[in-house]
């Protein structure tokens, strides 16, 4: 009859599991042809509202699900995007994996995550492992990949954006936040509130963002005539910061003011700072981090910061993979760190 939607009876259906049922056995229990279950899932084909209908109910009670790889595959895409990080535990890179994953799932991509611990092959390994998933893009929050094997990404149709990165390969993406900005108001901040004994504080890891802030805040020291005490050490962790703490208060010539490179340094300063020695925060030694990871805002903490501003560098990342704009010839986009004011700094002099 025409019009008519209801299913074949029960003891048609093949005696296996609901979650092996193919598209021909969902086709036969509707009654209709196979590329009419096509059409039916995929947005945007012709297909009548009642055909429609008879498909959806037969593939809700057989549990069909459209293999979205498969087809992936025919088109040369398969809606994977690949997100690889090293320090997944890090406060600043967990809440940005949190938000990229959130935001290219809405989207309608599937997010593989690939932890690259802190080897420095492992994110050239989890490059390698986006070839063999044949994804369509490659998102590298942390670590610095090979130009070879980023190449090689390249050279498979993968769009590939790098995080603050100082690789500018052909056809990639470089975002960035302007470190250099940041660490110079980091300078200016301590000179203008009467700071005269500068100390910095950065980990043994040399990534591009790190150096930029060392490097930054020691030329806008120097262009003011200040020399600068540096501590440099261990991971990028709340136990190093402790440390440098420890070690700078004990010297000959204790610091007024420390730039920590990050937040989770900084709080490791300061609790050396308040708890080991005793000193005020900010009257005795003023103190900048970087990050506004959670912890800065906590009222033990109440840190002077710039903030990475990760729903914007998400919001980004996710549009710019989504629509493939600019991929070919490759993009830059600087984000502003902007300063998070709080009682860690005097105010100006």
């Amino acid at each position: 009859m025409q019009g008519d939607t209801t299913l074949k009876h029960k003891t048609e259906r093949p005696d296996r599991p609901p979650a092996f049922a193919s598209a021909e056995e969902v086709a036969r229990l509707a009654g209709v042809s196979r590329s009419a279950v096509s059409r039916a899932f995929t947005p945007g084909a012709s297909i009548s509202k009642d055909t429609r209908a008879k498909v959806e109910a037969a593939a809700e009670e057989l549990g069909y699900h459209v293999n979205h790889l498969a087809r992936g595959l025919m088109r040369r895409k398969t809606g994977i995007v690949c997100l690889v990080v090293a320090d997944i535990d890090t406060p600043y890179l967990s809440r940005l994996l949190e938000h990229l994953s959130r935001l290219f799932q809405e989207a309608g991509k599937a997010v593989m995550i690939l932890n690259a611990g802190r080897a420095s092959g492992n994110v050239d390994a989890a490059l390698r492992q986006t070839l063999n998933y044949r994804a369509d893009a490659t998102i590298v929050l942390s670590g610095t990949p090979y130009r070879s094997i980023a190449q090689s990404c390249l050279d498979s149709g993968q769009q590939l954006v790098l995080l603050n990165r100082d690789d500018h390969l052909p056809g990639t993406v470089n975002l960035a936040v302007d470190n250099a900005k940041a660490a110079r108001t980091a300078a200016t901040l301590f000179l203008q509130a009467g700071y005269r004994r500068l100390a910095l504080v950065s980990s043994d890891l040399r990534t591009p963002s790190l150096l930029a802030r060392r490097e930054h805040f020691l030329k806008a020291c120097g262009e003011n005539g200040l020399g600068v005490r540096i501590w440099e050490g261990g991971a990028t962790a709340y136990e190093s910061g402790l440390r440098a703490g420890m070690e700078l208060m004990t010297s000959d010539d204790p610091p007024d003011a420390v730039f920590a490179v990050t937040d989770l340094l900084a709080c490791g300063v300061m609790d050396a700072v308040r708890r080991r020695f005793h000193r005020r925060i900010p009257e005795d030694v003023g103190l900048i981090g970087f990050d506004d990871i959670e912890q800065a805002g906590w009222a033990s903490y109440d840190l002077t910061t710039f903030s990475q501003p990760v729903t914007q560098i998400a919001s980004w990342t996710v549009r710019l993979v989504a629509d493939g704009s600019d991929m070919g010839q490759g993009a830059d986009h600087v984000f502003e760190a902007p300063l998070v004011w709080r009682s860690s700094v005097r105010a100006s002099a």
